[in-house]
């Protein structure tokens, strides 16, 4: 299996804005967020089901995911934060962090139109970087 976008982030071949990694893990901004601060958590290794992963990086996604959810709750203090696991785009499992106020925030899905906004991402994630 070809390598993916993801796994090119963790191997450092890919620039990302990375708020959080451990051994198993790592987390960094969605370059086309639905809202900002809108997070992916994913496992170093590459398997495309979240489903699949053995329990172990399983376990290590969800401890990654809650520990960066509180951060953003802390940081950007929204009502929520919702959890998708969409699996369409990317063949490697991933978890979606989805800061929001109103159910329509955490619905909507804005499509990837133009060049993403580099400087805001970057300004985000100074703020959610552990």
């Amino acid at each position: 299996m070809a390598d993916s976008i993801f796994t090119k982030i963790i191997k450092g071949e890919v620039p990302a804005n990375k708020i959080y990694e451990d051994e198993l893990t790592m987390a960094f901004l969605n370059i086309y967020p639905d809202v900002p601060g809108h997070t992916l958590v994913v496992p170093k290794k590459q398997i495309d089901h979240l489903w699949d992963l053995p329990d172990g990086d399983y376990i290590a996604v969800m401890e990654t995911s809650k520990k960066v959810a509180n951060r953003i709750r802390e940081v950007l203090k929204p009502e929520r934060v919702g959890v998708k696991v969409v699996g369409e785009e990317v063949p490697h499992a991933h978890v979606h962090l989805i800061p929001f106020n109103t159910v329509e925030e955490f619905q909507e899905h804005i499509p990837h139109l133009g060049e993403p906004d580099y400087k805001a991402l970057e300004e985000m994630a100074k703020k959610l970087a552990f």
